[in-house]
């Protein structure tokens, strides 16, 4: 059997480009005809954000004096470049970021039980599709569910001493990395990729292992 190559994707669950690039490197993966392992390492941007969330235009006007024009400029720029990668984003759905420490702790717990893709993507899905609060323990115990996930199984993982310590070590990983900005990838642990890349552009990245794996 073919080894898979090994891709660890450094990202948060509100953070537009994230998705763009996990899906661009996923189609390049399939283009150039290499099996992959995705696993996921977090970087919270709002680490301390309450349960409350905050309104994404209050958030830009908040953090960078951005005007309403300049911020829906914005966004529809970023509707098509998303559209392109085959991630819907609806911004009349999606207004708050939130805190997604238990996002990332579900994320974490799935791995054991090989569901992280499905559920990465599930996620991707409810927040910038749907605008749900993936914030709330009860809209990811529904999301778990939906892939297939024991609710009883996820509710006990949200509130794991263990896990939180395992993923306090991924988080500790990422900050070894002096990782400034997010996405970013590795490929089997050595090569590493800042940014939310083109298609063609992870394709090339990726054209060494396609003999290798």
């Amino acid at each position: 059997m073919m080894k898979k190559l090994q891709i660890t994707m450094i990202h948060d669950l509100v953070c537009s480009w994230c998705p763009i690039g996990y899906y661009n490197i996923k189609t390049a993966a399939k283009n150039v005809g290499i099996d992959v392992n995705f696993n996921f390492i977090p970087f919270e941007l709002n680490p301390g954000m309450g349960d409350e969330g905050e309104l994404i235009a209050d958030y830009f006007s908040r953090r960078f004096n951005w005007s309403e024009r300049k911020l829906l400029g914005y966004q529809d720029s970023l509707i098509k470049t998303a559209a392109t990668a085959g991630v819907l984003i609806d911004f009349s759905k999606r207004q708050y970021y939130y805190n997604t420490h238990k996002g990332h702790l579900l994320l974490h717990w799935s791995e054991q039980f090989g569901r992280q893709v499905e559920l990465n993507e599930a996620l991707i899905k409810a927040y910038f599709y749907r605008g749900l609060d993936i914030s709330n323990a009860d809209v990811l115990l529904d999301i778990a569910v939906q892939i297939g996930l024991d609710r009883d199984l996820a509710s006990s993982a949200l509130s794991s001493v263990d896990l939180e310590r395992e993923l306090e070590r991924k988080i500790e990983r990422q900050r070894r990395l002096n990782i400034e900005s997010i996405p970013a990838f590795t490929l089997n642990n050595n090569v590493f990729i800042s940014g939310s890349q083109s298609v063609s552009f992870f394709e090339n990245a990726l054209a060494p292992y396609v003999e290798k794996v």
